[in-house]
């Protein structure tokens, strides 16, 4: 079926839960403008949500933290007749169902007919979970990317009850698959820590502490960064640092000695040192850390 005679599609937002954005795989390189990439927190699961259905893995989806989504689907065939569009869900697994009494797996493909309402409830383990639907979100891109960054406020605003989001028309085949199967998210959450580029600012003992002990993230936590709390990290050495480039995962130590975790709309720079940095594999699993989670880190 070619793209013409494909159905143009519409979700319509009823209720869009603590934070629903749009997210794709960001817009790297430009952060000499002080852009950071941004994108999904959980890159992982959102590429498995777009591969499920058929969509190119970067395509834009929703990014829903702590369920709480209604959504209504609006797709018409040739002629303006009612069709059907598939999405999958993906991420943080949560309570699912249609307006017509289905309860809805995680991780498969899962036909919405026209007119039909999606409803997320909150997931009992995860922070976020990802709604991909057949084709795309088809917002508006900014700088090549339609992601919603926080703290620059490039891309889409984050969406409230009576938002229009376009669908794309779908550019290949669906790909045949029922059900890919996904651990479950663990209560303690390891990341691996790659140390440095400034842990000799710390004393040996407080190195040490970062690695030996759980640290509970708090309530003040956003797609920005992860604030700990534990053991203050004591310095060895005083004064402030001059802003070098921060990336993601970064591990920032800030005056009050609580690391900090940098996570997709983290900015481009920073001057409190940082004592480790996440290993890039473990960034999707960063992503599903919510508020009074324990996190170990491991050195690697």
């Amino acid at each position: 079926m070619t793209h013409t005679t494909m159905p143009a599609a519409t979700l319509e937002i009823l209720a869009p839960g603590p934070l629903t954005t749009v997210q794709d795989l960001g817009r790297p390189g430009w952060a000499h403008i002080g852009v950071t990439a941004s994108g999904a927190a959980d890159r992982d699961a959102l590429t498995l949500a777009n591969r499920l259905i058929g969509n190119p893995e970067g395509a834009a989806a929703l990014e829903v933290t702590f369920g709480g989504l209604r959504l209504r689907l609006r797709a018409r065939g040739p002629g303006g007749t009612p069709s059907v569009r598939y999405v999958a869900l993906t991420g943080a697994p949560c309570p699912a169902r249609l307006d017509d009494g289905r309860m809805l797996a995680p991780n498969t493909p899962i036909a919405v007919y026209d007119g039909q309402v999606l409803e997320l409830g909150p997931p009992p383990s995860g922070l976020r979970t990802y709604v991909a639907v057949r084709g795309g979100i088809d917002v508006e891109p900014s700088l090549g990317s339609r992601a919603t960054d926080l703290l620059s406020g490039l891309g889409p605003a984050p969406l409230t009850a009576g938002a229009l989001l376009p669908v794309g028309a779908p550019g290949g085949p669906m790909p045949g698959v029922d059900l890919a199967p996904r651990p479950a998210l663990p209560d303690d959450i390891t990341l691996r820590v790659v140390p440095g580029p400034r842990d000799d600012w710390f004393d040996p003992v407080s190195v040490r502490t970062l690695y030996r002990q759980p640290w509970e993230a708090t309530s003040r936590s956003n797609r920005v960064g992860i604030r700990f709390d534990g053991p203050a990290l004591r310095r060895v050495r005083e004064g402030e640092l001059p802003a070098e480039g921060m990336a993601r995962g970064s591990l920032q130590v800030p005056p009050n000695g609580l690391p900090v975790l940098f996570l997709a709309d983290h900015p481009v720079t920073g001057g409190y040192p940082v004592i480790g940095v996440v290993h890039a594999a473990d960034l999707s699993l960063a992503g599903q850390i919510r508020p009074g989670g324990r996190v170990w880190f491991r050195p690697e």
